[in-house]
């Protein structure tokens, strides 16, 4: 009698099947993928992706994936479609159609519709003679791996493939396009993933908040400057170049005749300093490995230009 697998042994399995067609893929990716990519980089329009049943929730993945990495996509239902929806489908737009079988009933509409109008096709199926493989204009193929479900009828190891060939168009399009941190910062303004790219410019303090002294000021004017700003810290500021800085640490190791003194008698020279340009979640560790609650901002010349404290990292989502 054969002992039956555990749930751990069950998923070694899934995953060894899934990982071994998703080599098979990899070594047999043709130069057809590069036309694709040449082909949807040239739609004016959007890029249309479109399948029945589990094909139709990859379908939204990849074009969810691509809107989000600088190219305009969106799915369309095929029963929908059918019933008026194709009028979202323009002669500036690119199809995908993704059906493992390659004859899927729901998507003849489409498939029709981009024939009519000279729209560029792109099939992603397991079977090039199917009547999707052969209308298409560009096809990828899925490998003829088994299902990883053991009866090898639910969509397991084919839907595996057709995500990862979606990721790698949209990869390959963002890269080609130059889509970089701050374009995806654009289009990924809210949430954790929000705050983890945003720069140091978006919430650093500027102009009048600035606790900002010369070399030459008293350090009771100083000290008013410190207290008015709130920061704990003094910029000393000379011909608008950063010279030093004056912190809580520097008043107490100066304590015995502090206010005879100057800011630039007290300062500490070379402050440890941030770039406008800086990832806030950068500042925040640089502050973080100094046991520093502010950091000064300053640009190419060393002008001073801003100050970042911890808060406003916190505030903004980033810990």
């Amino acid at each position: 009698m054969t002992t039956p697998k555990t749930p751990t042994q069950i998923a070694r399995d899934v995953l060894t099947i899934e990982s071994a067609a998703l080599a098979q893929m990899r070594d047999s990716l043709s130069e057809g993928f590069d036309s694709v990519v040449e082909a949807l980089l040239g739609v004016r329009g959007r890029v249309i992706v479109s399948g029945m049943g589990k094909s139709g929730h990859i379908a939204a993945k990849i074009a969810a994936t691509m809107a989000s990495t600088g190219t305009p996509a969106q799915t369309v239902h095929p029963g929908e479609a059918s019933h008026g929806d194709l009028g979202m489908i323009t002669s500036d737009d690119a199809v995908i159609l993704i059906s493992n079988s390659g004859e899927t009933r729901e998507l003849a509409d489409i498939i029709a519709h981009t024939r009519r109008y000279a729209i560029p096709l792109v099939a992603i199926t397991k079977k090039a003679s199917s009547t999707l493989g052969m209308q298409a204009d560009h096809l990828l193929l899925l490998p003829d791996a088994p299902e990883a479900c053991g009866i090898g009828m639910a969509p397991t190891t084919s839907t595996t493939c057709t995500i990862a060939i979606g990721d790698a168009l949209a990869v390959a399009l963002m890269k080609l396009r130059g889509f970089e941190r701050e374009n995806f910062l654009a289009f990924h303004p809210g949430g954790t993933l929000g705050a983890q790219l945003l720069k140091v410019s978006a919430v650093m303090h500027t102009g009048a908040e600035l606790p900002i002294v010369n070399e030459s000021t008293p350090m009771s004017e100083t000290l008013i400057e410190m207290t008015a700003k709130g920061f704990g810290v003094a910029a000393v500021v000379e011909n608008a170049r950063l010279t030093g800085v004056i912190t809580d640490g520097d008043l107490r190791r100066n304590m015995d005749g502090l206010m005879t003194r100057t800011a630039g008698e007290v300062a500490t020279r070379s402050p440890m300093t941030t770039t406008p340009d800086t990832l806030l979640v950068e500042a925040l560790g640089v502050m973080n490995a100094n046991k520093r609650t502010t950091l000064l901002v300053t640009d190419d010349a060393h002008h001073l230009v801003g100050l970042v404290h911890i808060h406003d990292a916190l505030r903004a989502g980033v810990a």
